[in-house]
């Protein structure tokens, strides 16, 4: 067993947006994305100091049933105090943030473990604890090693985000790469990290609407922006650079093959600018392949992640070249599957010869 690596803090919002919000904004509008910029910092220093959640935290659970806990943290920056509002299996509540929290844990277990047969994050029962109404007009979601966290959203630029089903598979994802591939949140690998939690993020909400891959949107966070602000997303996997290009947040910065890649130190190395990237070339192969991208597409991502040959620190072509193998031992070398994942791979500016 590998050691593990404690990743820093990931959360959905990448800092490059609040950067151009505190530039570009209101005053009020400033100040929000500044104060989360400040929680945020101060969390990933708590994280840092942090454990993981224990082995055998699942103990008693029953595979293929989900133990889901929403709490409401009542605009406080800590989870202590926290008051449980919904437990697994009780009533809906009037809290529209509290069930869309329930619902999206309980849609990625779904996932999970009815296409992969992992039972929670950790394959071993891991409850699913969530708390909303974390902080003051906070701009963010984060998986915090243990737990899912979610903000309101300032109004005025952010809707609260809870409100985007692909967004809490984005961050539970997160824990299911800590379980397995523990890749170094730092550029490639951690860029690597992004996407991996944008391709099951997006699994997660094809899955619950039960859509095709040619029927899906490919938009990681639609429904997070408010209106008035000039975009659909946070990111498009399908056309990296494309999800918003407004006054405040700025143009998206997502390049869509290596020629375009950005070298910069910000962000642990672009990790959520460069993931667009491999999220293209997983595109690219779940429409190649056609119908339910969580079946062939997503088993050839899934398995590789679980490849005791991915390394931490792995980067696009050491982890292309594993799908690459993967997709020839699940479904051929010659087959259209592996023939697709090359031709997807080479779309983007990797290339890797077909076994």
């Amino acid at each position: 067993m590998c050691q593990r690596h404690r990743n820093p803090l990931q959360c959905i919002l990448p800092p490059h947006v609040l950067d151009g919000i505190a530039r570009n904004g209101t005053k009020k509008q400033r100040d929000f994305a500044l104060r989360t910029l400040h929680v945020d910092t101060t969390l990933r220093a708590m994280r840092a100091a942090a454990t993981i959640a224990p082995a055998g935290a699942g103990l008693g659970s029953t595979p293929g049933a989900p133990r889901r806990t929403v709490y409401d943290a009542h605009h406080a920056e800590s989870t202590a105090g926290a008051a449980l509002v919904r437990a697994e299996g009780g009533a809906a509540v009037a809290d529209v943030a509290v069930n869309e929290a329930y619902d999206g844990l309980g849609a990625t277990y779904g996932l999970y473990w009815d296409v992969y047969h992992r039972d929670s994050i950790d394959d071993s029962g891991l409850p699913l604890n969530a708390y909303v109404h974390y902080g003051a007009s906070y701009d963010n979601a984060f998986w915090d090693g243990a737990e899912m966290v979610f903000g309101d959203g300032d109004g005025q630029l952010f809707n609260r985000f809870t409100v985007a089903v692909d967004v809490i598979g984005h961050e539970l994802t997160h824990g299911v790469t800590e379980n397995e591939a523990q890749l170094q949140y730092l550029g490639q690998a951690g860029a690597l990290n992004e996407s991996i939690s944008d391709v099951f993020g997006s699994l997660v909400k094809q899955h619950a609407l039960g859509q095709t891959a040619d029927k899906a949107d490919w938009l990681i966070g639609a429904g997070l922006l408010a209106p008035g602000v000039k975009g659909v997303a946070l990111r498009s996997m399908s056309a990296p650079g494309t999800a918003y290009d407004d006054p405040v947040l700025g143009k998206d910065p997502q390049p869509d093959t290596m020629a375009k890649f950005v070298h910069t130190t910000a962000d642990h190395g672009g990790v959520h600018i460069n993931s667009g990237i491999p999220n293209r070339a997983f595109y690219l192969v779940a429409s190649a392949i056609g119908g339910k991208a969580w079946d062939k597409a997503g088993e050839i991502w899934y398995e590789t992640l679980r490849s005791p040959k991915l390394h931490p620190s792995a980067g696009f072509r050491a982890f292309a070249r594993l799908t690459v193998l993967t997709s020839a031992r699940l479904y051929t070398a010659k087959g259209a599957e592996t023939k697709a994942v090359v031709n997807a791979w080479k779309t983007v500016g990797i290339t890797v010869k077909q076994p």
